[in-house]
């Protein structure tokens, strides 16, 4: 069996069953739950450190993609569509928490693009996201937006009602810290070998 026809496939299942979900048919909510569900939930523990709180935002961000069904126009991806409501659901609940904090320093506004810190290290995933959890919940957020979900500072501005300068401090602080945090994990992992 020819492999691209099961892409062409599951397209024509997922406009299928969205059209079923709008209509209020729960089998086929259900079936767009179970699919997305995995990846979303990852998404909401991105920036909510907690699991059942990740689960809970998760949760109340289906609820409001059912809701808003209707407006999706198939031009992007639906999944990218149900990440962008997960992501703003995932924000909504730690303002909600009152977890957000920005800091904002007089240096902040002098710092560019070209500040950057690279981390190149040989850690496993959950380690790493041990580090990004342990972060300030302003720099966390500014960090998973950039750096894992890939917005753009203008577009990280808009969505925090922070400016953009902010967002470029809060990603700068947010890569340092990680940096200090991942060399001093390296130096203590290295203590024990040659």
């Amino acid at each position: 069996m020819n492999p691209f026809l099961k892409v062409i496939q599951l397209h024509k299942n997922e406009s299928a069953l969205i059209k079923r979900a709008i209509k209020n048919n729960r089998e086929a909510q259900h079936v767009l739950f179970e699919l997305y569900a995995p990846k979303m939930l990852s998404v909401c523990r991105y920036y909510i450190k907690d699991l059942q709180q990740a689960e809970e935002a998760m949760l109340n961000g289906f609820f409001k993609v059912f809701s808003n069904l209707r407006n999706f126009k198939a031009a992007g991806s639906f999944e990218g569509w149900i990440r962008r409501i997960m992501v703003r659901e995932s924000i909504s609940f730690l303002r909600r928490q009152k977890q957000v904090e920005f800091t904002v320093d007089e240096d902040d506004l002098k710092i560019s693009d070209e500040h950057t810190n690279n981390i190149n290290s040989d850690m496993e995933v959950a380690e790493i996201q041990q580090y990004i959890d342990a972060l300030p919940e302003g720099y966390k957020m500014v960090f998973v937006m950039y750096a894992i979900e890939g917005y753009k500072h203008h577009e990280i501005a808009e969505m925090l009602n922070i400016s953009e300068g902010t967002s470029k401090s809060q990603l700068f602080k947010a890569r340092k810290m990680l940096q200090e945090r991942i060399k001093e994990s390296n130096k203590i992992t290295s203590y024990g070998t040659n």
